[in-house]
């Protein structure tokens, strides 16, 4: 259903905030009783089990950042209020989930817990040696946080929450997850539908016994008249074709052939990009280059 990012400053209060939306978010759900059959889940380092040490160094960090991406990827669904509690503080990071949300059709929303680094260091001071940043690792993450920005779509809609508010702006968010805009894939990250291991065997076969039988009819009617033609290319099926007045040479033939499997072989291999599913049988692709025929043949 939503996808809810929480961004901030390591020791800012994130996990109190979330805390607090996911409370905000069940309350609302319990209103209603035809929302019963949606969940609120929180994902966190903590519900992970990923230390805070892993921050220290970028080759731990990035192993961590993997775990938290592939828990997101199976905590997404369309009856789900997806809450994720960590640091996301690259930019890159929230684009890769904002697109795995759009994969899912998921409404999004970005939160900022915003808190000055004073405040960070004094209460990461505060916790427990298992859930403290390094000083050292807490001053690298400050100078490396990409802030988020309301003017970049993965980052929109963005919710600013100054560390001095007691309370979130749960009615917004509420709006935003329910009613808001659900944006479509991404061309570039939407599935590809492949072609059967047998589609290139089917295309050249294909191809070439419509040329035979193409080539057999005028042979058959003496050069014909043009106009509508039934070509048996099999004993259980065949296709019409309207051809030129004039007779059609086997050059004409092969060239055409030529052309149209050549567009479809890298079609095969490279996946195709054609809206809704493309029929790579026998009968799918003789429809397609008599199509093609039509439209190439010298009048």
């Amino acid at each position: 259903m939503a996808l809810i990012t929480l961004s901030g400053y390591p020791a800012s209060g994130k996990s109190s905030r979330a805390l607090q939306i996911k409370r905000y978010l069940q309350e609302k759900l319990a209103q209603d009783p035809l929302l019963s059959h949606l969940s609120v889940v929180l994902l966190s380092d903590h519900s992970l089990s990923i230390p805070r040490d892993v921050y220290n160094d970028g080759r731990s960090e990035k192993p961590a950042r993997a775990a938290l991406f592939a828990a997101l990827q199976r905590q997404m669904g369309a009856n789900t209020i997806l809450i994720v509690d960590a640091l996301n503080y690259i930019k890159g990071f929230r684009y890769q989930m904002y697109c795995a949300a759009r994969e899912h059709k998921l409404r999004v929303c970005t939160v900022y817990v915003v808190t000055q680094e004073d405040q960070c260091r004094e209460w990461n001071n505060t916790r427990s040696k298992e859930n403290k940043y390094s000083d050292s690792t807490l001053e690298n993450l400050f100078l490396r946080y990409e802030e988020p920005s309301s003017m970049v779509r993965w980052d929109s809609p963005l919710f600013t929450v100054p560390w001095t508010d007691q309370e979130i702006p749960g009615a917004q968010i509420w709006e935003t997850i329910t009613v808001g805009t659900i944006k479509p894939p991404n061309t570039g990250t939407r599935a590809v539908a492949k072609a059967p291991t047998d589609a290139l065997l089917t295309l050249e076969k294909t191809t070439l016994s419509v040329v035979s039988a193409i080539m057999a009819e005028q042979a058959q009617s003496q050069g014909g008249s043009g106009g509508p033609t039934a070509l048996f290319l099999s004993a259980s099926f065949k296709t019409q074709i309207i051809l030129p007045l004039h007779p059609v040479t086997l050059s004409e033939l092969q060239r055409c052939k030529r052309q149209f499997v050549a567009v479809h072989k890298k079609a095969i291999t490279l996946g195709t990009v054609e809206k809704g599913q493309v029929d790579w049988d026998e009968e799918g692709v003789a429809e397609r280059f008599v199509t093609y025929l039509e439209e190439n043949l010298k009048t």
